[in-house]
């Protein structure tokens, strides 16, 4: 949970926007908490996402996998119990993951 929330705050930094922390644990298998964000541009995704893996690695935690560019407008990063998505604006609302996760309780949402 300390991972997750601390993705919040790093994004919320880089002012990130639509910030969505869910409590996934009875809602799937594969991870315990999604963070869900998104950017106005390019830059802002890589800063988002430098921020975040930076600032972990910086605290000893481990970034498993992550899959995407700014130049996709999806980032994914697994953090083996958290995944962290970073969206621009356009992909977020095509791939609508909040209605994916809609099972999963809210605990913070950040516009």
């Amino acid at each position: 949970m300390e991972i997750a929330r601390r993705a919040v705050e790093l994004a919320s930094d880089k002012q990130a926007e639509e910030i969505v922390l869910l409590d996934t644990r009875q809602a799937c298998s594969f991870t315990d908490y999604v963070v869900i964000c998104n950017g106005e541009s390019d830059r802002q995704l890589d800063a988002i996402r430098k921020e975040i893996v930076d600032t972990l690695k910086s605290s000893s935690v481990t970034l498993h996998k992550s899959e995407g560019n700014s130049d996709s407008g999806w980032i994914l990063m697994d953090y083996a119990g958290v995944i962290i998505h970073i969206f621009s604006r356009e992909l977020r609302n095509y791939y609508r993951l909040d209605s994916i996760y809609e099972k999963a309780l809210q605990l913070v949402r950040i516009q």
